[in-house]
């Protein structure tokens, strides 16, 4: 049945994978030790413009986009959350069988875990290699954003999903074995 509380677990779960597209991943930033300004950069699924002349940013105090390349690239990520969007798209409507509806909502659960996993990477990656020394910056403080917390909650939603689903799967069974 399209009522049951799973499928309310599955749409807010594929909403907030969705979320990922519209939110940075994470803001750095960083002041510039020469000046009292500082540089706000953040870190997004699909690359922004940078505000750039040849390898050196030319403006403080505007939002920059960390150089994205390196170790993973964003395809990965992208084709991970859509396919994370389309599971749990997908388990809303196989409601008629249950077992591959359980079986399909575990694999997002695990899409979710390995994309969070691989999102943490690439950020402390990128973190490394946001201010190599532009400016004359320091570190940069990190603030992880929505982009970073919404898969966590898509996949937590699809995990309670998951167990509504086997509680509904087991009382079909004992109804079955009083017939």
């Amino acid at each position: 049945m399209i009522q049951r509380i799973q499928t309310l677990y599955l749409l807010l779960a594929a909403c907030a994978f969705a979320l990922c597209f519209m939110f940075p991943i994470a803001t750095y930033i960083a002041p510039v030790s020469s000046t009292q300004q500082t540089i706000v950069s953040e870190l997004n699924l699909f690359p922004k413009d940078v505000i750039s002349s040849g390898d050196q940013f030319t403006e403080i105090n505007a939002t920059i986009a960390v150089p994205q390349k390196g170790f993973i690239n964003t395809w990965i990520l992208i084709v991970l959350i859509i396919v994370c969007i389309g599971i749990s798209t997908a388990c809303i409507f196989l409601y008629h069988n249950r077992v591959l509806q359980m079986r399909l909502a575990a694999i997002g659960f695990l899409l979710a875990a390995i994309y969070v996993f691989l999102i943490f990477i690439w950020a402390v990656e990128a973190y490394g290699k946001a201010y190599t020394a532009p400016f004359g910056s320091e570190a940069p403080a990190v603030t992880w954003s929505v982009g970073t917390w919404a898969p966590v909650a898509g996949g937590l939603l699809l995990f309670l999903a998951q167990r509504a689903i086997r509680k509904d799967e087991e009382k079909v069974r004992a109804a079955d074995r009083l017939r």
